[in-house]
């Protein structure tokens, strides 16, 4: 079938990115499902760093690539073997799709995935196949989801089936932005009530961090961030406090001996090395963010020997996205994970290279692209 997809010919390209337009809306070829796959109609897709990190030759995808790893969308079709999702159902799509067999699917990690992380590395769903291709040449999937389109086939392992009363914009942050933030304080952190957390970077990550502390009952919560307007956000999320991190003397009143917990999810070294410093001896430094690949970390190590410090990295906020989705859901639902508050606005397809541009910016929490 033919259908529209968000195409990136190349990596490293300059911003302005409305200059530029790294991007570009083709008219491509998609595949029917194979056996175990599924054809879904893609309802939203939010854009987030790491569309924005492929885009700027960050993080290294091979290409051409049809761009997006954060969407929903409706089941149009199933392939052969697919015996527990309806045509009709909605779906948001997992940016790691988990075979179940290897050795960290078993042991309750499926964010990494050996399989998973292969497929993603070599641009093919956890097949191996690639379903689009643009004249004549075959083009990789992002991540197995390739949701800057108006259609997508996945790999089953690739969806969680939802019900139907979740907007589509709030449904498609569930698939990276609140699994990896929520999930980087339940389930990589394990913060527990009472305990101080501070959150280094307010980006939709960063503040669905923000959420999953008060979710946690943390306190004190402290929100760090040079951009007013989110640190905004951050109190009106639940945060206790909103910094600037250049604000190093009310940091220190405020954490004389440090926090229990601390959230990086800035992307950047130096906001790692602010969270090592911020974390108190027998504390918790959990590092989100992806920075270049090509970027190196130093620290003290009698401070992690000697303090008994701890210094994790989330990946999709260690989430089993089968079990966490549906409960993000239902706490969704309560009015307990509003979401809704991190959605700067929604805008078409079209208007991809805009929306990228605008993220770059830093102005913007999370755009949500419509078909």
């Amino acid at each position: 079938m033919e259908t529209q997809a968000a195409v990136l010919s190349h990596t490293a390209h300059p911003r302005p990115y409305t200059g530029s337009r790294p991007l570009r809306l083709e008219t491509v070829q998609l595949d029917e499902p194979g056996p175990g796959e599924l054809l879904v109609a893609i309802d939203a897709a939010g854009v987030c760093h790491s569309d924005l990190s492929v885009v700027d030759g960050t993080r290294r995808r091979p290409t051409p690539m049809a761009l997006g790893h954060e969407a929903t969308g409706t089941v149009k079709a199933v392939g052969d073997f697919v015996t527990d999702v309806a045509e009709g159902a909605r779906v948001v799509l997992i940016f790691v799709p988990s075979c179940g067999l290897c050795g960290q699917c078993t042991g309750g990690r499926p964010a990494q995935c050996r399989n998973g992380a292969r497929a993603n590395a070599e641009g093919s769903l956890l097949s191996g196949a690639r379903r689009l291709q643009h004249a004549g040449v075959s083009l990789h999937h992002h991540l197995g989801v390739s949701g800057f389109a108006r259609h997508a086939v996945v790999d089953r392992r690739s969806a969680v089936v939802i019900d139907d009363d979740v907007p589509a914009p709030i449904a498609a942050m569930f698939g990276c932005a609140v699994l990896t933030g929520v999930g980087a304080v339940i389930n990589t952190a394990d913060v527990r009530p009472g305990e101080s957390t501070v959150v280094i970077g307010l980006g939709g990550v960063g503040l669905a961090a923000v959420l999953g502390a008060r979710l946690a009952h943390a306190h004190p919560i402290i929100a760090l961030d040079p951009v007013p307007a989110k640190r905004d956000l951050a109190l009106e999320l639940g945060a206790t406090i909103a910094l600037d991190p250049a604000d190093t003397a009310a940091l220190a009143d405020l954490l004389p001996t440090g926090a229990e917990v601390t959230i990086e999810a800035a992307g950047r070294i130096p906001a790692l090395e602010l969270a090592w410093s911020l974390t108190r001896p027998g504390g918790r430094t959990v590092s989100v963010g992806l920075p270049d690949p090509s970027q190196r970390l130093a620290l003290p190590v009698t401070d992690l020997i000697g303090q008994g410090r701890t210094l994790l990295g989330s990946y999709l906020g260690d989430a089993v996205p089968q079990r966490d989705i549906p409960r993000y859901l239902a706490l969704w639902r309560a009015g307990k994970l509003p979401v809704e508050l991190l959605l700067t606005g929604t805008r078409p397809l079209a208007e991809i290279n805009e929306a990228l541009e605008d993220l770059a910016s830093g102005q913007v929490v999370r755009q949500v692209l419509l078909p």
